[in-house]
Formats: structure tokens, sequence, C-alpha cells
């Protein structure tokens, strides 16, 4: 995983137990089948074969057998091999492949709850209200909206609008709630977002009626 527009650290460890030079190595990173990100050839980076829009925005780190991915976006996602062959009596072969699979992470702003209606609140009146959240990705699990009084908190989940930005490919998130005014007591609402089980949740600053 890597957060938006940060460095991507993809690992291709190679337990290098003979020690072999890496004059006799060629090394290359390709994304899909296709899109040669990095390469290695015997010693020397080469970039006549790179993708274009990788130039300029990868490292190799041979201490560690570490790919970095500079700037990394959304559009970088998805499966990285890594070949590495071996000059064998001039013919190279295959010694060691590696696979990895980058996933982005970009953060939500904190969800945040909005009136849609105006005029005082009427007991048995209905109050609607909205939660939104932006500028996130991956696409969230779900939002939940939960209201406590007293000693009991109710946890309801409501339809979700969900949009992408066409260019940026961030995501912005709204859930509405109608429900009943609540009488004579403190009602607190909040709304979460659910982003995943890796990522957790986020939650808003709670509502007091």
């Amino acid at each position: 995983k890597s957060f938006l527009n940060h460095t991507a650290y993809l690992s291709c460890y190679f337990p290098n137990s003979q020690k072999t030079d890496i004059k006799d190595l060629r090394i290359f990173w390709q994304k899909g089948d296709v899109e040669v990100v990095h390469e290695i050839y015997y010693g020397q980076e080469k970039l006549d074969n790179l993708s274009p829009k990788y130039i300029n925005r990868t490292k190799m780190d041979m201490d560690k057998w570490t790919l970095q991915l500079l700037n990394a976006g959304i559009v970088d996602e998805g499966h990285y091999t890594c070949i590495i062959q071996h000059r064998d009596k001039g013919s190279p072969k295959v010694i060691h492949t590696s696979v990895c699979l980058l996933h982005i992470i970009a953060n939500y702003s904190q969800p945040e709850i909005a009136w849609l209606h105006t005029g005082e609140l009427k007991s048995n009146k209905y109050l609607n209200l909205s939660c939104s959240s932006s500028g996130g990705y991956p696409e969230p699990k779900q939002m939940t909206w939960l209201i406590s009084h007293e000693n009991t908190t109710h946890r309801l989940m409501h339809h979700m609008d969900v949009s992408q930005d066409a260019v940026t490919k961030l995501y912005s998130v709204t859930s509405k709630l109608n429900i009943t005014v609540p009488t004579n007591t403190l009602t607190n609402i909040s709304c979460l977002v659910h982003l995943g089980e890796q990522l957790g949740s986020l939650v808003s600053v709670p509502l007091v009626i």
C-alpha cells in the first residue's frame, strides 16, 4: 500500500547467496504484461524500453532489492512483476521472479453532518440531515449513522451516494437521514465512513439535539 503522491516501495527480495555480480544480471520490472517500469541491464540503468510514464520516476535500491516508485498515483495501481536474469554462457536465464500488487490510499475528509431543512425543530416532525466526506480512495464500503440517547445507541445504514472525479479518480460520498425529531431527551447523532477492515473508519463531529 502507498499513500497518493508518496513513494511506493515494491519489493523484489532476491536472496543473492552466491553474491552474483550485478554486471551479470539483467533486472527489469514490468506492470501487467506490457509496460516496462525499470530496467538494469548488466549493471547499467537502461531507459530505451521504459514506458514513458515511468521515466525519471523510479529508483532501484540494490541493497534491499526494492524499487521506489515516486509520486505514486491511482493509475499506478496494479500488479508489478520483477524478473532477474543471469547471463549464463551468453544466453540469459531467469533465476528469480517476484510479483507485487500495489494499492493506493488517499485520505477522506472528516465526515460532516449538514442540516437539509430550515425553520425551527418541532416535536414529532421529521429531521433531515446529510453526511458527506470527499477526496478519498479507494471507494468506501459503507456509511453508518449512530443515534444515541440515554443509554441506547441505534445504528442505521442508509443508501450511500458515491461519485468519482473523472480526472483525479478520488471519491466523494454522501448519505441522508430522515428521522423523527426526538423529544424530552438529549440525542447525539454521528456519521461513520467505513473504509474497509485494514483502513478502519472515520467519524464525524457529533450533532447534539
